[in-house]
């Protein structure tokens, strides 16, 4: 009896095998904690476990396989660009350039690069998944949508800083959901143009972002970038998670599924500024995020859920040598104060500029619950651009600001460490919820982690053939053809003439003119000024001859 009932649990579990290998992957969630170092999600665990002792795990956790080495085409140390830009595109990239093919530095380069291909526009997984597989697309971030990680999954530019080049080609490159910050960076022409493409726009408006029923999203919030999750305004800023639970349940009605980008932007912003408390904080509010969508994937049975750093930040670590004893101290020592903060050092700033003199030290006391020393107090009055005391510019320091002065007191009375303002090259963490039997694991490299995702789309066309067809240069599209590149008002043109028609090409949209005619293309005009040419579709010639 034992042998048959063997026999028939090795039947049934080869059976239960033999079903998962048959599973698909319909959807695809890829989650970015920006410059997430290992150590702040050691901080933010253990800052859990002190404020919440009955949640000793974060979301992630259960999911946590493996790590990621990240880096630009020719450094170790890489940006969000190049990086990001390698989850999406599976090419490192140089810094500053968003899914676009770097120059060759033969000295440095860590992989081989083709000179011939530099600035050449590189196929994103987001686009391919939109054109080939008409997948539904979306983007949630903190940060504003032009930035370097949301906009290397739908933009092209060899400098991240082209905010004029990156955010038109995001608004007409067809994601379906959009939801971050950058009210201030959507142009009236842009906000018309997809209002015209039956978008629900919404501009600082959390209350028609939550009820929106409809397809397609943009909704903004902030001028620039939204706050740190310890200065948000729950009745004016949904946060991340809530950003994340609408984007699955608008995507989510795509019969043919979707792939979304979801990133906690200010947690690299937050290392930079060497402030521990929205570090954590902000670490925290991206793993509620991750918790969204990892419940999603459980019940959904068909969905990919991948969440990588796309770098290091500040050699952040729990402990410094500023500390006696630190490697002694208790969880109380270590993260009483910091769990006591309700501001961000930023917002700390912020409000303290709008602080007569003498109230800084209670001010300082009811947001952070730390009572400042007088040297301390002295530091913050002789802050260069502290307009609220009454010392001559004589008395100030030079070179001193606020924001320095705050960090420093707060540093003072934490005991956490920073190594640099910067980004930092060490590996970055692996998580991943994969319902078919085919979970990455171990150590990966930010190419592995884009080939694995081409795996889990089942995209039949490579990325490289997708980029030759779609991101052609114009010298070959138009080859034997008459055509003209012309700058009027700083902004290129192409024009391209054949017997009786006529083309006119602008950069950084899918629209083309065809005989007075507007016509509607599948990805987005790519102009580069370093070489002088436009980057479209091959297909585009064929309407020389209609």
């Amino acid at each position: 009896m034992k042998r048959v009932n063997s026999l028939l649990f090795l039947l049934l579990w080869i059976g239960s095998s033999l079903v998962a290998q048959d599973k698909q992957i319909k959807n695809v969630i890829i989650l970015i904690p920006d410059g997430t170092s290992l150590s702040a999600v050691s901080a933010a665990r253990w800052y859990q476990r002190y404020t919440h002792p009955e949640m000793p795990q974060l979301n992630i956790d259960p999911y946590l396989c493996g790590t990621v080495l990240t880096y630009s085409s020719n450094a170790p140390i890489g940006d969000s660009a190049p990086t990001t830009s390698c989850y999406m595109t599976g090419y490192p990239s140089r810094a500053g350039f968003v899914s676009t093919y770097p120059p060759a530095d033969s000295a440095n380069d860590i992989l081989p690069v083709d000179p011939g291909k530099a600035y050449q526009p590189l196929m994103t997984l987001m686009e391919a998944a939109r054109i080939t597989q008409g997948k539904a697309t979306g983007l949630v971030f903190t940060c504003e949508f032009p930035h370097a990680t949301p906009a290397d999954c739908a933009a092209h530019s060899y400098d991240r800083s082209r905010y004029d080049w990156i955010a038109p080609q995001m608004v007409h490159n067809g994601i379906d959901v959009l939801i971050g910050g950058g009210v201030k960076v959507l142009a009236p022409e842009m906000k018309a143009y997809l209002e015209r493409e039956d978008y629900g726009v919404f501009l600082n408006d959390p209350v028609h972002f939550q009820s929106y029923e409809g397809e397609k999203m943009w909704a903004l919030f902030h001028d620039m970038d939204m706050p740190y999750e310890l200065d948000r305004r729950p009745e004016e800023d949904p946060s991340l998670a809530e950003m994340t639970g609408k984007a699955i349940e608008l995507l989510s009605r795509n019969e043919n599924g979707f792939m979304l980008m979801v990133e906690g932007s200010k947690i690299d912003w937050a290392a930079h500024a060497n402030d521990a408390a929205a570090i954590i904080t902000d670490m925290l509010a991206f793993d509620a995020a991750c918790g969204v969508a990892f419940d999603f994937a459980e019940k959904n049975g068909e969905t990919l859920v991948l969440v990588a750093p796309d770098h290091g930040n500040s050699g952040f670590s729990i402990g410094s040598d500023r500390c006696k004893d630190y490697s002694r101290l208790t969880k109380d020592e270590l993260f009483e104060t910091v769990s006591r903060m309700k501001t961000s050092c930023d917002g700390l700033v912020k409000r303290l500029h709008d602080t007569e003199a003498g109230r800084l030290k209670e001010v300082i006391r009811d947001l952070t619950g730390i009572s400042i020393s007088d040297d301390e107090y002295e530091q913050l009055l002789r802050a260069g651009d502290y307009s609220g005391g009454e010392l001559s510019d004589e008395e100030r320091m030079k070179g001193s600001t606020l924001t320095k002065a705050v960090a420093k007191m707060l540093d003072n009375h934490l005991c956490f460490g920073f190594t640099s303002h910067g980004h930092t090259g060490e590996e970055v963490f692996l998580a991943v919820y994969d319902p078919t039997p085919n979970r990455l694991t171990g150590h990966r490299s930010n190419v592995e982690i884009n080939h694995y995702l081409r795996r889990a789309l089942g995209l039949e066309e490579s990325l490289e053939s997708l980029t030759e067809a779609y991101f052609a240069k114009h010298t070959d599209v138009f080859s034997g053809y008459k055509y003209a590149v012309t700058t009027k008002n700083g902004i290129p043109a192409l024009e391209v003439k054949h017997k009786k028609t006529k083309l006119e090409i602008q950069p950084n949209t899918n629209r083309l003119i065809h005989n007075g005619k507007e016509i509607k293309l599948n990805t987005v005009v790519v102009y580069v000024d370093k070489n002088n040419t436009f980057y479209l579709p091959k297909a585009v010639s064929e309407l020389l001859n209609k």
